[in-house]
């Protein structure tokens, strides 16, 4: 079930899902709350509560809000880790953050629910734990997996500029998308194929 969850994910695989954070042999999907998944859920909550009331249906508008508002502090509750200053997911089994940092933790940003603190603190972890020559590492940790260090993917890229931007981080935002665009640039004309991952 741990594998499956994983490969439905499409994070498969990384050391975002692995208890020790190091062997696929420790995999523990279903006992995580993804931050992702939430942070999309929020938005989508939103929206349909948006259309709701642009149709004229209050009901359904407040309904969807309400929705909205409680994830959004389930969010904040579950997968802030203060501590590390990044969101993460959040174990529920052990009723804790799983401690493992993926570019997962951006979505919040991405969204637009995170504090003017957390997307503070979280530009500061990018910054000195994710940023490299190529752009942003998926994790900061080498598994051997490939959604981990040293692999980067194109929409965690866009997704942690565009949140970096909605927070007024725009030259990290301009450095990583520099950093991106100027290593794809490289690897297309050495060998005339653009990348599913690099």
């Amino acid at each position: 079930a741990h594998l499956r969850a994983g490969a439905a994910s499409g994070w498969d695989f990384s050391s975002r899902w692995l208890a020790d954070g190091k062997s696929l042999a420790t995999i523990q999907t279903t006992d995580l709350v993804a931050v992702d998944l939430n942070a999309l859920l929020f938005r989508y909550e939103e929206i349909i509560a948006r259309a709701f009331s642009l149709a004229g249906n209050a009901t359904q508008a407040e309904a969807f809000s309400q929705r909205a508002a409680q994830r959004k502090a389930a969010i904040m509750r579950y997968c802030w880790d203060a501590q590390a200053g990044f969101f993460v997911d959040y174990n529920w089994r052990q009723q804790q953050p799983s401690g493992q940092l993926s570019l997962a933790g951006i979505y919040p940003l991405f969204v637009g629910l995170a504090t003017a603190e957390q997307a503070a603190r979280c530009q500061g972890v990018l910054e000195k734990q994710f940023l490299q020559a190529g752009g942003l590492l998926s994790t900061p940790v080498s598994t051997g997996q490939q959604w981990d260090a040293p692999n980067g993917w194109a929409p965690l890229q866009y997704m942690a500029c565009r949140g970096l931007m909605q927070y007024g981080y725009t030259d990290l935002a301009d450095r990583i998308r520099k950093n991106w665009r100027d290593m794809n640039e490289k690897i297309y004309a050495d060998t005339g194929k653009m990348m599913e991952k690099y």
